[in-house]
């Protein structure tokens, strides 16, 4: 149980089940070319599980310090499992995601799509030992590889299966699967601005440079409110663009993500507190589950 905490299993599930509704909401429903089969694509979703799981293990690892102070309760290395077992667990998981990646590359003839897994892997060590700690660089480098959990299963299942017949549909379903990478950029990037608001105690301790710490927690709770405008727009613009045709969807949207959203944003103007940042983190998680979940509207949508 320690592991799976260590890893942060709750997240790594919302990626596995973002990826299959990629698969089996949005490509299989409508005959997409597609170039995985089940075993492959299985292997997809364990490649970037494992590199996942191995970056929250070395993030945890330089957390230790500031961890103690931002929530002690949840501490786990040098508790419930000793730092050499958390930097073993951590080679062991990158060597498998990044050999299994070096499979699945020559698998479907892209042996270039190899260095993806080796880049993500890289950055998610650098993120934990020295980009998060500088003003914004480690929120924008950490939402991208997020985004890059979508698109990697774009870049296996469609791109390798473009034909001059298909093309243009291989890239319809390829922008609606870049939309969805977007709008978990801007809401991952909103949470984290959300969680360095309500770490600000043991990152200011532990000399960081987080965006309250540069110009203080009641200025950044109030640009945390005005950034959490971008996903409203976003969402706004692609229901009036794609689904004003289609009442359900839009019900959908307007009350699982944008009133979500519009509740953080007023939330986040007079929040002050580190609960109130730690509840304000938990809606923006819950609002990227149904931004995901909203793959299962497709078969009406595009019926």
């Amino acid at each position: 149980m320690s592991i799976l905490k260590l890893i942060r299993w709750k997240n790594l599930v919302m990626i596995a089940i973002v990826q299959l509704l990629l698969k089996y909401a949005l490509f299989e429903p409508f005959n997409v070319s597609i170039t995985l089969n089940r075993f492959g694509f299985g292997l997809l979703i364990a490649a970037t599980l494992c590199i996942a799981a191995a970056g929250n293990i070395i993030n945890d690892i330089f957390d230790i310090e500031t961890d103690a102070i931002n929530k002690p309760e949840k501490v786990i290395i040098g508790k419930l499992v000793s730092e050499k077992m958390a930097y073993n667990l951590f080679i062991s998981l990158n060597v498998i995601g990044v050999a299994i990646g070096f499979y699945l590359s020559h698998l479907v003839d892209k042996s270039g799509f190899f260095a993806l897994f080796v880049i993500i892997s890289a950055l998610l060590y650098v993120y934990a030992s020295y980009l998060k700690q500088m003003l914004l660089v480690g929120n924008l480098v950490i939402s991208m590889l997020v985004a890059l959990s979508i698109i990697i299963v774009g870049l296996f299942e469609l791109i390798p299966a473009i034909t001059q017949e298909n093309q243009d549909t291989q890239l319809t379903f390829f922008k609606i699967l870049l939309d969805y990478a977007i709008f978990a950029f801007i809401i991952n990037l909103v949470r984290e601005v959300a969680k360095d608001l309500e770490d600000v105690d043991g990152d200011h301790k532990a000399g960081m440079n987080t965006l309250p710490i540069a110009i203080g927690r009641e200025r950044a709770s109030k640009i945390l409110s005005a950034i959490s405008l971008l996903p409203i727009i976003a969402v706004i613009y692609f229901m009036m663009t794609y689904l004003y045709t289609h009442q359900i969807a839009l019900g959908y949207f307007l009350l699982f993500i944008i009133a979500p959203l519009i509740y953080v944003s007023i939330k986040s103007f007079s929040a002050k507190l580190k609960s109130e940042f730690h509840h304000i983190s938990n809606v923006l998680k819950l609002i990227m589950l149904f931004g995901m979940l909203s793959l299962l509207l497709y078969p009406i949508i595009l019926k």
